[in-house]
């Protein structure tokens, strides 16, 4: 296996955990001290001295397309300091902060589409935005299709009023690499743009930008903030002449982020390059035990040598992360019984946190919420697999308690007869 590759490529990760230590550290006072992190800056309302100082802070940021520091909502220091973070990151040219992952890919969406627009979507994102999509798009007029994430699927189902190519590398169940660079020159070829949604990556381990996406999406409650006590999204764009788009529709609908949520996302970026790497390895040693399983007929995981887009994930990522999915013969009460006896894994539907995590994606069960089994159904049909899918997220612990703590949840499964 290619260790290395996890490590990330050196010039690029050395950046970055270097640059991710120095963005937000508070100012020296007039006596030379200063304390380490940014205080958090919790203000509903900026107060001016005089109105010469209400114009100057008004005009000096008008023409880059934020919100001037004029009240709250705007954001303040703590604000900008987590900006800097995202453009860092994800070497764009302007980042917006939401209070959610899905609130960020509805202001991005929102930004660009209207009444009468088509959205090409790859079925392999996240399951909630098939909820935006049927709930508030439809609403709004803009028609939508789902498609497989290939140059060839979205083809089919292009339109003349067709506005944005919206996809997700890799895949949210299936962990599927897409071939980016070549969906990017198709669709910028048909007068579309690119968006994508890139918390498996974070902007540490991919970065879509480079590969010519025009928006990227994070949501910054996973890899982030790393500890599981925040929600956050950021849309971040590689084109100056998207800010005031972007910009104007944040503050109309009147997105905003507490201080405290971004003071808690700078603290926790500060330990993103060595969280995603260590559980990035630990991903590695499960994948490895789960292969001598001989139920597991798929393990979903694009740094294992053995998944179908290992290829892809050489060629574009700069790392990997602690998730993986796999899918497997056992029955659904096999599987029922295997995730309730896990010790070191909690049943939730987050991810990126120090925390182990398991989702179990029944197709047929009433605890499978019905978009992400609408999502799972339609992507695993095509290759044949049983409808038992788990999908894993391999935190902080020690990769050989977790491996025990798997392998004695298999052996109480396995004693379990239908």
């Amino acid at each position: 296996m290619d260790r290395d590759k996890i490590m990330g490529k050196p010039s690029s990760q050395q950046f970055f955990q270097t640059a991710l230590q120095h963005i937000g550290l508070a100012s020296f006072d007039a006596d030379g001290t200063a304390p380490v992190p940014l205080p958090s800056q919790r203000s509903s309302t900026v107060r001016f001295k005089n109105v010469a100082a209400l114009e100057q802070a008004q005009q000096s940021r008008a023409h880059g397309g934020k919100t001037p520091p004029v009240y709250g909502r705007g954001g303040l220091d703590t604000h900008r300091a987590l900006e800097e973070v995202f453009c860092t990151l994800e070497q764009g040219q302007g980042a917006f902060l939401l209070p959610s992952g899905m609130a960020a890919i509805s202001h991005a969406l929102f930004s660009f589409l209207q009444q009468g627009d088509h959205l090409l979507i790859a079925d392999c994102v996240y399951a909630p935005v098939r909820g935006f999509a049927e709930k508030m798009l439809a609403r709004m007029g803009v028609e939508y299709s789902y498609c497989p994430p290939t140059v060839e699927g979205f083809a089919q189902a292009l339109q003349p009023n067709t506005k944005v190519l919206y996809i997700e590398s890799p895949g949210s169940l299936l962990m599927q690499m897409l071939d980016v660079p070549r969906l990017v020159e198709w669709a910028h070829a048909q007068d579309l743009l690119v968006m994508t949604d890139n918390t498996w990556g974070s902007g540490y381990s991919y970065q879509p930008l480079a590969m010519g996406v025009d928006i990227s999406i994070i949501a910054g409650t996973k890899y982030v903030g790393g500890h599981s006590d925040l929600m956050l999204g950021a849309v971040v764009t590689r084109h100056e002449s998207h800010m005031k788009t972007l910009h104007d529709a944040h503050y109309a609908i009147g997105f905003a982020v507490s201080a405290d949520d971004c003071w808690l996302a700078l603290r926790g970026v500060r330990t993103l390059p060595l969280r995603m790497e260590q559980s990035a390895q630990s991903a590695l040693k499960v994948c490895e035990a789960l292969t001598a399983w001989p139920e597991v007929e798929q393990i979903y995981h694009p740094a294992w040598p053995q998944d179908p887009g290992h290829a892809l994930w050489q060629r574009d990522a700069l790392g990997s992360n602690g998730m993986l999915s796999f899918a497997w013969s056992l029955s659904p009460a096999q599987t029922r019984i295997f995730v309730d006896s896990l010790q070191y894994f909690g049943i939730g539907f987050s991810w990126g946190g120090f925390e182990s995590l398991i989702q179990w994606v029944n197709t047929s069960a009433v605890q499978t919420h019905s978009y992400w089994a609408h999502s799972a159904q339609g992507q695993r049909s095509a290759q044949g697999n049983p409808p038992q899918l788990l999908r894993v997220q391999i935190g902080l612990e020690a990769p050989e308690a977790l491996i025990d703590d798997l392998m004695q949840a298999r052996a109480r499964a396995l004693q379990h007869t239908d």
